[in-house]
């Protein structure tokens, strides 16, 4: 459809880009002020967009004259919602073409539930517009009016000429979007920032400063021997939800799951106090012990799930290692191999918490020395550091290992 004189100038806008607004929720408040600027009587407008996340399904922006746009994520229990699969916004998602109601009109159907709910608040008129991505995706975009008599056939020309731009658009940053949630996903926030950035060369590589976490469940092996696939995936994820939130929340950024391990660090920036890093990693670690020690094996005996921690602090090698165009962004390093040569110590030792004397000594909080010890790789010995509440055993090792 050729777009009508006053809509053009949003046509444009929004063929160039939308570029004065980089948000997706500044995009809608501005298309919205820019339509009402030509004459549109808008009451409320609509965007959902799906996505790809492990728990959010979509979002859902909502621009209103009076608040602006507000942005909601929807779960995928949205989808077991009669509210929802029974509403024009999926009919529309599922068949491709638009659907207007003049709730005006006293013989206007009422095929869906929420037609009552907008009658109710005075919308007159209401259109959903479907928005094709060009992969055969169809999210969709409402909009509604209380204006007397409902949208003019101006207005809803209006409508349908912004409708094709919008999808583009829509499509463009949802695909960006979708690319950061995958990478923080699979790589976490920081690294995913640094590959969307351009950070994709192998060897491509930084030396940064951290506390480094690297732990391990406790008698795996036997776990996957007696338990059923299912159920052991299940305990694995219900297990890494005790550390990831501590790790997330302290600061910390998870970079992999080695099976039932895991290897997270807490970047120092230039500058920054290595002492609260430390402590913030070690309020951590106690967070997440606290979260294993509730935590109890699916197994239908109740058998208490454990683990071993190894917390440390050093400089690591971080970024891009692989083969070919197969590459894995992660850390390496003499400081990362100490934390595995003391999350297997902590085994041997019966400990949930084991500390380096480097990291001990910038978070001295609750950590106490508990030998010297002969650690594979390194040619001097290394004194550990446990927790004070943690009952000492092992002890005819300590300081001859």
């Amino acid at each position: 459809m050729v777009a009508t004189s006053p809509a053009q100038s949003v046509v444009d806008w929004l063929i160039d880009g939308a570029r004065s607004a980089p948000l997706a929720q500044e995009l809608l408040t501005e298309l919205c002020e820019r339509l009402t600027g030509c004459g549109l009587p808008l009451w409320r407008a609509t965007v959902f967009v799906r996505t790809l996340h492990p728990e959010v399904i979509g979002r859902r922006f909502m621009w209103r004259p009076d608040t602006g746009t507000d942005v909601a994520e929807g779960s995928f229990e949205l989808l077991e919602r009669d509210v929802f699969r029974n509403s024009p916004l999926v009919y529309v998602s599922n068949t491709g073409e638009a659907l207007r109601r003049r709730l005006a009109d006293p013989d206007c159907p009422m095929d869906f539930p929420i037609l009552a709910d907008l009658r109710e608040e005075g919308v007159t008129d209401y259109v959903v517009s479907p928005l094709p991505f060009t992969n055969g995706e169809v999210h969709f975009a409402s909009w509604s009016t209380r204006q007397p008599g409902g949208f003019s056939a101006a207005d809803v020309a209006m409508i349908d000429a912004i409708t094709a731009p919008l999808a583009r658009i829509a499509e463009i940053r949802a695909y960006y979007r979708v690319a950061g949630n995958l990478l923080t996903t699979y790589v976490g926030k920081n690294a995913g920032e640094r590959v969307l950035a351009g950070r994709i060369r192998r060897g491509d590589t930084e030396l940064i400063h951290a506390a480094i976490w690297l732990s391990d469940m406790r008698g795996f092996t036997r776990l996957a021997d007696r338990l059923p696939a299912q159920a052991l995936v299940d305990l694995l994820n219900r297990y890494f939800d005790c550390q990831v939130p501590p790790i997330v929340e302290h600061g910390g950024e998870v970079l992999k799951f080695m099976g039932d391990g895991l290897l997270a660090i807490f970047p120092i920036a230039a500058g920054a106090d290595e002492g609260e890093v430390c402590a913030a990693a070690l309020e951590a670690a106690l967070a997440a012990r606290a979260n294993v020690t509730a935590l109890h094996a699916a197994a239908g005996d109740g058998e208490a799930v454990r683990f071993g921690l190894a917390l440390h602090i050093g400089d690591v090698m971080y970024g891009n290692i692989g083969s070919g165009n197969r590459l894995d962004f992660t850390c390496i390093g003499p400081a990362i191999n100490l934390a595995a040569r003391l999350e297997k110590l902590a085994g041997r030792l019966g400990r949930t918490v084991l500390a380096s004397q480097e990291f001990a000594k910038r978070s001295c909080r609750r950590l106490v020395p508990i030998g010297k010890f002969n650690v594979a790789g390194f040619a001097e010995k290394q004194t550990a550091f446990g927790l004070d509440d943690e009952t000492e055993q092992g002890k005819g090792k300590i300081g001859n290992e």
